[in-house]
């Protein structure tokens, strides 16, 4: 073979040679998005602990793949497609690439439901426990979930991906990932993005809302001190509602089960170490996978797409709603309270935990510089966090 021939073959097999063939050019698009978002997570610190893993699983999939065929693909769609008829790992672990095995955890709900763990180790239930009544704020902020849903079935999505949508309103990017990956996985890479963008965003989303549904006089109420709560209910508390949700609804169990197990580790006092595990080495390992799984999804031939931009929409509206539902019923709770109530906690309903809480308490301070409403909205914020595993199991119950 001349050197005219190799240097031909060389640059055939090359990546360069791709981006000029078999629509390459929505790979250099994709690329150009996964720099964006590495812009976001590093400079403008959206999320960064997860963004920046699914910008450069992104950056890499679109690197290696130009083809479902090809054998130096990270990430091979035609395998994912085909398990989708036949439910069968095996190939996946014969002839996948790097990400392909990583996507597993993904698949099967395992990356999610440690992440739910390590949640639950890290969050203090007290809030909602001393104030029951916070849960019907959770409720309350999953109306986008589901005026979402409605929304994609009116835009032409099945019930399927109208469920996935829709649950991007519950401001929980590992609920996101566990229910889409299990009803419509193709569509993963963008509404991870879409979910955990908003979350990111809730500083700059929330507060127009807050300011627009409230007077001056609801979000200046200052709320008075919650009771202690002991550590026997601490204890109880995530058992209690371990058992009721299950039973209720079996499809919750690897989230809520994980969340309540993480939290009892954290308050039982006897299992110190393996509530600093999951909290800090395991959550950290589970991050790096989910991150770059995710990221895997975002192939171009399947992420630039119209669908994309309906689901970037619809999940936007479905957040705005669930902001909404929550302050509404803070309304509520202000008026047959006789304005005990800071409506402003109703919007920590959403389950982006404890980001949601500190909006609540900014603004307050803002109307009131002696406002406190932290330790009042993590209340509504935790009870999101269930609401919307709950929402969640019962999509998966009505659509798997």
């Amino acid at each position: 073979m001349d050197i005219l021939e190799t240097l031909k073959t060389l640059w055939n097999d090359s990546g360069f040679h791709s981006f000029f063939v078999n629509e390459g050019w929505k790979n250099l698009i994709m690329i150009a998005i996964s720099c964006v978002l590495l812009y976001l997570g590093i400079r403008k610190k959206f999320e960064p602990l997860l963004l920046v893993g699914i910008a450069f699983g992104c950056l890499l999939v679109n690197l290696s793949y130009f083809g479902s065929s090809s054998t130096d693909a990270l990430y091979h769609m035609n395998l994912w497609d085909q398990f989708l008829i036949d439910h069968n790992y095996g190939n996946i672990l014969k002839d996948g690439g790097l990400l392909d095995i990583l996507y597993i955890g993904v698949k099967t709900g395992i990356y999610p439901s440690l992440i739910f763990m390590g949640v639950g180790a890290m969050t203090d239930f007290g809030p909602l426990i001393s104030n029951p009544k916070s849960l019907l704020l959770g409720a309350a902020a999953q109306m986008g979930v589901f005026l979402a849903f409605f929304g994609a079935v009116l835009l032409g999505f099945d019930g399927n991906a109208a469920a996935s949508i829709g649950i991007i309103g519950g401001a929980d990017g590992p609920t996101a990932i566990f229910l889409t990956s299990k009803l419509k996985p193709e569509l993963l890479g963008p509404i991870a993005i879409a979910a955990y963008s908003y979350m990111a965003l809730i500083p700059m989303i929330q507060p127009p809302l807050m300011r627009l549904l409230t007077t001056e006089k609801e979000r200046k109420v200052k709320m008075e001190q919650s009771r202690m709560v002991s550590k026997t209910e601490k204890i109880i508390f995530p058992i209690i509602v371990a058992l009721f949700v299950i039973l209720l609804l079996p499809s919750t169990a690897p989230l809520v089960g994980c969340l309540m197990l993480g939290n009892l580790w954290r308050e039982c006092g006897v299992t110190e170490r393996l509530s600093d595990t999951v909290q800090n080495a395991l959550m950290n390992i589970v991050t790096v996978f989910l991150g770059i799984s995710v990221g895997a999804t975002t192939v171009a031939s399947r992420f630039l797409s119209l669908e994309t931009i309906k689901i970037v929409v619809l999940g936007l509206t479905a957040f705005c709603f669930s902001t909404v539902g929550g302050l509404l019923v803070g309304k509520l709770m202000y008026k047959l309270t006789g304005g005990k109530v800071n409506p402003l906690i109703g919007s920590a309903g959403v389950s982006a935990v404890p980001m949601a809480a500190r909006v609540s308490q900014i603004e307050g301070q803002k109307a009131n510089p002696s406002n406190f409403l932290l330790m009042h909205a993590m209340g509504p914020n935790v009870a999101g966090v269930i609401g919307s595993a709950i929402a969640a199991g019962f999509l998966l119950a009505v659509f798997k």
